[in-house]
């Protein structure tokens, strides 16, 4: 069976000492989960984050990593890193990455076998823009940045793989695919992973969705038989939205 998971990615938000409040309350309110729980935070935050964590339910992942395993680059931090901090995931292409700082399909094969090299759990994110949905091309724009950065995984390695949804049209724009435009999605990506690894694969890989992903929202989303849970973004920094979430799962 595959994991039902909710994942928050903080993003850029909380000072440390924030981070660690927010972490607390949630671990007093996280005790007995129906889900892989995990929360994505700032570098800084990370090895502070996952000692508080350590004895509880609650996984800790990196937002990012770098795409060199070490060396003369100023400011980045190695997959290495983050799995010495006691992370155990780490969101690979994320939209905002994609879109602001301009991570191809190289760049995220490469993060992608460096996560799973440092033994890592990548939560690899795929999905289309605007233009893109009003054109009816969202299914060869996901075929495509799954081909292009981790269908080269062996079958053992995409078993460790998470994949999450998020049609960049609907992240913090107060729109969200209904639920049956997000059970086609996921339907239509499981079987790509189908076709590429077979049925055993496709039926025990975890797809998350994510945009506006709320709690109000989320029951009726995580209905949807393909849709495994959710990588949740602002909703994710408030302790009492984010167990809602969790609950829903």
């Amino acid at each position: 069976m595959r994991t039902k998971m909710v994942a928050g990615n903080w993003k850029m938000n909380k000072t440390l000492q924030e981070g660690v409040a927010l972490a607390t309350e949630l671990k007093e309110k996280v005790a007995n989960p129906r889900c892989e729980v995990v929360i994505a935070t700032p570098f800084i935050h990370l090895a502070t984050v996952a000692e508080l964590l350590k004895d509880s339910p609650i996984r800790v992942a990196a937002e990012n990593c770098a795409d060199h395993e070490s060396g003369a680059y100023t400011g980045e931090v190695s997959a290495a890193m983050v799995a010495s901090t006691g992370a155990t995931y780490c969101i690979i292409g994320h939209s905002e990455r994609r879109q602001y700082y301009a991570e191809n399909y190289d760049i995220l094969r490469t993060k992608t076998d460096l996560c799973l090299k440092n033994n890592l759990r990548p939560i690899f994110c795929i999905g289309e823009v605007k233009e893109e949905r009003e054109a009816n091309r969202q299914n060869e724009v996901v075929k495509a940045q799954l081909e292009g950065s981790v269908f080269h995984l062996s079958e053992a390695d995409f078993r460790r793989v998470v994949l999450a949804y998020e049609p960049v049209w609907a992240i913090g724009t107060g729109l969200t695919a209904t639920p049956e435009q997000a059970q086609e999605m996921h339907a239509f990506i499981r079987s790509l992973v189908e076709a590429k690894y077979g049925k055993a694969v496709a039926d025990d890989t975890t797809i998350l969705y994510g945009g506006s992903c709320n709690a109000k929202n989320a029951a009726e989303l995580f209905a949807n038989p393909d849709v495994d849970g959710g990588l949740i973004g602002g909703a994710s920094l408030k302790a009492e939205d984010f167990t809602t979430i969790i609950n829903a799962r």
